[in-house]
């Protein structure tokens, strides 16, 4: 195994934590994982990992090595993105995660032109609404909403988008439609707890108006939260990308306009500590670039 092999080998084993992990990661068998790391070992004459029953921990001249190699690596992927040029495109695979339905409405529709500008470029497509762990699972670039808790971790900010009160016609003709804030009380609203919960601030005017809202069905997914209103048990705040089709059809319609709620903001979150790649920046703009234009 070449030298560069073996340093992401290394970066592999410490990003995860152990050999199995690092094996998934790069396809091999584990115990080819082990026999780099100590041939590694060996020709740099010094101990790079602590191996315990609790896993693996880098040692202070692993550590050292690992931050080295990490930088080894980025730099010659983009060495090799900068001599091939832009107009051969990009290679190789690129790991993107997504919540379920803005990626189902709003990323894989558009993969096509991408993938013809780009093909050598293989795409890994993760959708998942929990914020799952980058590293572990080896993931180029997620595009995440809303405010991020981690303050560590390396994002952009992307677009951003209205959240409305909506519901279905049948819905408000059944109930009627609220005109204000306190006008939500006497409603079944549809409560996403990945969203902001039942708890709404609303503005108009420069006058904040928070309100506490009810329903008796929360879901901790926007497909379930689409298919709630869809079949009239509740409005919801959502933003507009949750229901861009809908919205467009009038399956859907937007309530109480001349109150505004805070913006629902996207964000290209890369692995903590890693250069985001040639191919993750590439395909964060074309993604700001197809956002730009809706709005």
């Amino acid at each position: 195994m070449d030298r560069l092999a073996a340093m992401e080998t290394f970066v592999y084993v410490v990003e995860t934590g152990s050999f199995s992990a690092a094996a998934r990661r790069l396809n091999i068998g584990q115990p080819a994982v082990s026999k780099t790391i100590a041939q590694l070992e060996t020709r740099l004459a010094v101990r790079l990992l602590l191996r315990s029953t609790r896993g693996l921990t880098p040692t202070e001249a692993g550590l050292a090595f690992f931050d080295r190699a990490k930088r080894a690596i980025e730099e010659a992927d983009e060495a090799d993105n900068a001599a091939r040029g832009a107009a051969s495109g990009l290679t190789g695979n690129l790991r993107i995660c997504a919540a379920v339905t803005f990626g189902r409405q709003h990323i894989v529709p558009h993969l096509g032109p991408f993938l013809d500008q780009n093909p050598e470029l293989n795409i890994d497509l993760m959708l998942d609404d929990r914020n799952i762990n980058l590293v572990e699972e080896g993931v180029d670039v997620a595009l995440r909403m809303g405010t991020l808790s981690d303050s560590g971790l390396t994002a952009r900010k992307i677009a951003e988008c209205r959240r409305v009160v909506l519901g279905t016609p049948a819905y408000f003709e059944k109930h009627g439609e609220p005109t204000c804030p306190a006008d939500l009380t006497k409603h079944q609203a549809v409560v996403y707890s990945q969203g902001g919960g039942a708890n709404w601030q609303f503005k108009k005017a420069g006058e904040e108006q928070p309100v506490i809202i009810s329903g008796r069905i929360r879901v901790n997914a926007a497909e379930g939260l689409r298919e709630s209103v869809l079949a009239h048990l509740g409005l919801t705040m959502a933003s507009e990308w949750m229901f861009a089709p809908e919205l467009a059809s009038g399956a859907v319609v937007e309530v109480m306009r001349d109150w505004v709620l805070p913006n629902q903001d996207l964000w290209a979150v890369f692995p903590t500590g890693r250069m985001a790649s040639a191919k993750a920046r590439a395909f964060v703009d074309y993604v700001q670039g197809l956002l730009a234009k809706d709005t």
